[in-house]
């Protein structure tokens, strides 16, 4: 399998498209990250405090080009997500390989999905993670993928249960010491 960050390969299916992202991605990716509706949805564990809910387009722009620039220095990969019959991009999932000594998330891939609050269903979710949960394995060196999930969070925890994810009981231990619990692993 060629390096992720030599070649970020695009996933596609009849109805979405993901594809690393682009700064022409921008004005889409704010409706994104400026949904009120969305931003309880999305993980901001060891971001330094991020919320990734972004009022102005100059902030959407200043994170588009910070996970740009991610990418080109290996943290992580942030693909883009496309409805196919609208051409617009509806949300965001980042991945990246994990190794711990801290906690149970060693040798694990770490995935964000942040989606349009319209998009929060369980049939919209599997759609799009269909797409990315297998290669993971392989693009990230991994033996388990870990998601974070609110309990709350009922569309997206049952469509995560129907694709194999089941609840950690082990926190993940951030940069500085903070514990965060909520996430679901699924193995290889």
């Amino acid at each position: 399998m060629k390096d992720v960050y030599e070649f970020c390969p695009q996933f596609e299916n009849e109805k979405y498209l993901l594809r690393l992202i682009e700064e022409k991605d921008l004005e889409d990716l704010h409706k994104v990250y400026s949904d009120k509706k969305a931003v309880p949805f999305f993980n901001g564990d060891n971001c330094n405090g991020d919320n990734f809910y972004y009022q102005t387009i100059e902030r959407m722009k200043q994170a588009v080009d910070f996970w740009i620039f991610s990418y080109k220095e290996r943290y992580f990969v942030r693909w883009t997500i496309f409805d196919k019959s609208t051409n617009q991009a509806i949300g965001t999932i980042e991945l990246f390989h994990r190794d711990s000594e801290n906690d149970a998330f060693d040798n694990c891939a770490l995935l964000r999905l942040d989606l349009r609050s319209d998009y929060e269903k369980s049939t919209e979710i599997e759609n799009i993670l269909s797409l990315i949960i297998n290669p993971t394995y392989d693009l990230f060196y991994c033996d388990k993928i870990a998601t974070k999930c609110w309990q709350n969070a009922t569309e997206r925890k049952s469509t995560l249960e129907k694709l194999g994810f089941v609840f950690y009981e082990h926190k993940l231990v951030g940069n500085d010491g903070t514990e965060y619990g909520d996430y679901w692993v699924k193995g290889k």
